[in-house]
């Protein structure tokens, strides 16, 4: 509230050209008069933003999972994927353009390039966290390699695994604003773009608003998933002291 104050204020008495930095009044008044296009494109970026966190989880999760496995295919694969996530994803934006045009598949696709890795490095991560102890006790009353895995290895993984997912879902909005803002014909980067075009700073703050809406809100979802899907752990967790 205190920075809003005198963000409020240095704006209304002329400390900051209004075209730097507006109020958070004329924010939020431009905001509510665009509030129908600001919601139009955000829900463009959202369904982008989804679907690519979607298509990581179903291929990084399984791909953690064979690595964790299959000794011979984690030497041959791991280091191609950690040589892919040297290579800026807005150098690929634009050839992905070119493969698969400038519609929603690209943006998906960007998205998954961007929020892939956090969660393939903590479902190995969690996979290979397990304590020897408890799988000497999962051995010791007969459980087979399969039954050690589903039974013991994953859900001790889980915790991590979603940990890498709250990452994730942050990052795969910044995905699909990288796909929008190299080409597209909707989205709030698209917004962004035509806001600083015509120096409407005011739009800029209300889309980059959107934005922070969108995210905190994806990030709250995954918290109640990880609640709901991992009680026991979330119980588990030590108290704040006072």
């Amino acid at each position: 509230v205190a920075i809003l104050v005198v963000w409020e204020l240095a704006a209304r008495l002329g400390y900051v050209p209004r075209y730097i930095l507006p109020s958070p009044t004329g924010i939020a008044i431009r905001f509510y008069e665009l509030n129908g296009l600001i919601l139009k494109e955000s829900l463009f970026t959202l369904q982008a933003t989804l679907l690519g966190f979607v298509l990581s989880v179903l291929v990084g999760v399984p791909l953690g999972m064979a690595l964790v496995s299959w000794r011979t295919f984690n030497r041959a694969v791991y280091p191609l994927l950690i040589g892919s996530q040297v290579v800026p994803k807005v150098a690929l934006a634009p050839l992905f353009l070119v493969w698969f045009g400038f519609g929603l598949m690209s943006k998906v696709l960007i998205t998954f390039l961007v929020a892939f890795f956090p969660v393939l490095i903590a479902a190995v991560v969690g996979l290979q966290a397990t304590e020897i102890e408890k799988l000497h006790v999962a051995r010791a009353a007969g459980a087979s390699k399969l039954q050690l895995f589903w039974l013991v290895r994953l859900p001790n993984a889980l915790p991590v695994i979603f940990g890498g997912m709250k990452v994730s879902i942050t990052l795969a909005i910044v995905g699909a604003l990288v796909g929008e803002f190299v080409a597209s014909e909707n989205g709030v980067g698209k917004l962004l773009l035509s806001a600083s075009g015509n120096m409407d700073t005011e739009l800029l703050f209300a889309g980059i608003f959107a934005l922070v809406v969108i995210g905190v809100v994806l990030f709250v979802i995954m918290e109640a998933l990880e609640r709901l899907a991992l009680p026991w752990h979330i119980s588990n967790r030590p108290a704040l002291k006072e």
